[in-house]
């Protein structure tokens, strides 16, 4: 079973077909009213029967609609959390990308996440296990650094910041790092989603923290870990400032932070 992609418009055609680049075995369905269908692209004239004929057919249901219209497709076919895909809705502009049913059995939440770090997207998760987490581990390292000392370095960080390891809501790097196997390797064997931030936002955002020349000159990019930390969250302030351990530097943030 795989990832139905569903959309009413033209705007949202247009963002799918970014997730699907990265996700081309992903099932595009379009309204039949949209202009310039893909070859590929399934039209449907209505979607509440189209959610009812494909509910059960695939692991993932990935909707850039409105929630409310989604909500009304998703009530007559609901049955239960154990046997209900994943459904996660995005804005049409790729701002949000919220997890919607099934966060935590059908695996919305880490659904919400995957796609939020291909497309620079915030993930909206509001399972309550994951919304009393408040601690955001930011995380800069060398190219083939082995997950150990991340595992090492981020459980050290922790305890420096004053927090426990299962406090911690996310692990956070920036895109240059998207594909550092040890760093998707401790996010995996720590059981802790990794967010992605994209270089643009880092560059751009006008939250302080320090800057480093070493790593604007390696890889142009004013920081890493104490951006990540706090771009990653809502209302995040610094527990622990860039620390490097064992030659991987983290920082430590806390969201829900009012000053």
């Amino acid at each position: 079973m795989k990832t139905a992609l569903i959309t009413l418009s033209a705007e949202g055609l247009a963002l799918l077909q970014k997730i699907r680049s990265f996700e081309p075995e992903a099932d595009l369905y379009v309204h039949h009213a949209v202009t310039d269908l893909p070859t590929d692209a399934i039209p449907f004239s209505a979607v509440i029967p189209l959610t009812a004929e494909i509910f059960q057919r695939y692991r993932e249901l990935v909707y850039a609609a409105p929630a409310g219209v989604v909500v009304r497709a998703l009530a007559p076919v609901l049955q239960h959390k154990l046997s209900d895909p994943a459904v996660v809705v995005t804005d049409l502009h790729g701002r949000w990308m919220v997890s919607l049913l099934s966060g935590h059995e059908g695996g919305a939440n880490d659904c919400a996440l995957r796609l939020a770090n291909l497309i620079g997207a915030e993930p909206v998760i509001t399972t309550s296990s994951e919304a009393l987490k408040r601690i955001i581990v930011g995380i800069g390292c060398r190219r083939g650094t082995s997950a150990e000392r991340i595992m090492a370095a981020i459980t050290e960080g922790v305890q420096l910041a004053g927090c426990r390891m299962e406090q911690v809501r996310l692990l956070a790097s920036a895109d240059l790092k998207a594909d550092e196997k040890g760093l998707l390797e401790a996010a995996s064997r720590l059981d802790i989603p990794l967010r992605i931030i994209p270089s643009d936002e880092i560059r751009h955002t006008a939250r302080r923290f320090g800057h480093s020349d070493f790593v604007q000159a390696k890889v142009r990019l004013p920081a890493v870990a104490e951006p990540a930390a706090l771009l990653a969250g809502r209302r995040t302030q610094l527990l622990l400032p860039k620390t490097i351990i064992q030659g991987v530097t983290v920082a430590v943030a806390q969201e829900g932070c009012l000053s």
